[in-house]
């Protein structure tokens, strides 16, 4: 393997190009805690930053055969990192915005008790429902919408196709909204969740 320490971003890119994985093992010890630490100061929350320089970094992967060496390397991983903050925030909105509508559809002039008694219905019974499907199914569906990984991260961790992918979350959303529809209709807003992710 070749040595790397004293290679600059644009020779080691170039090697990437060319299939070199020593030189993505460079890149990522070079930037991978500085993008961590710029997203920790966004994200406060050390999984949410390691989440972002892992998507940066299956990025630049995905990436490789068509990476620049002519232009700034460190600025094109914290424009990426950027984004995927964003996103990370825009995400956590929708979460928060439906929490919110939930708690006030479950209320309805209920006692905290009651409240706290129906929240905990609905996630027992998604948790159950979750747990029905075929393993497959239930690994893609958590991995997707429970951990928020995008569809071609899942793809290639559990070295399956997109197209899987697709079909098995489509399998199953339609699965937990007739579960739901079956045995608990006041639950649809919280699997609502799950549907904006």
């Amino acid at each position: 393997m070749k040595e790397f320490s004293s290679i600059t971003d644009a020779n080691l890119v170039r090697l990437l190009v060319q299939g070199e994985h020593g030189a993505f093992e460079k890149l990522f010890k070079r930037y991978g805690q500085k993008i961590f630490i710029f997203s920790l100061s966004y994200l406060k929350s050390e999984a949410d930053a390691g989440e972002v320089v892992q998507e940066v970094f299956l990025k630049v992967w995905g990436k490789r055969l068509s990476l620049r060496a002519d232009g700034s390397f460190q600025s094109y991983l914290f424009t990426i990192a950027y984004n995927s903050i964003k996103k990370s925030f825009n995400k956590k909105a929708k979460e928060d915005r439906f929490k919110l509508e939930l708690a006030d559809s479950l209320d309805n002039g209920q006692s905290v008790v009651d409240y706290e008694k129906n929240y905990q219905l609905v996630t027992e019974k998604l948790a159950l429902f979750i747990d029905e499907m075929p393993e497959k199914r239930k690994e893609i569906f958590i991995q997707r919408k429970k951990h928020g990984k995008p569809v071609r991260q899942t793809a290639l961790e559990m070295s399956v196709s997109v197209k899987t992918v697709e079909n098995q979350i489509t399998g199953a959303m339609k699965y937990l909204k007739k579960r739901f529809e079956d045995e608990l209709p006041g639950g649809l807003l919280f699997y609502a969740l799950f549907l904006e992710k």
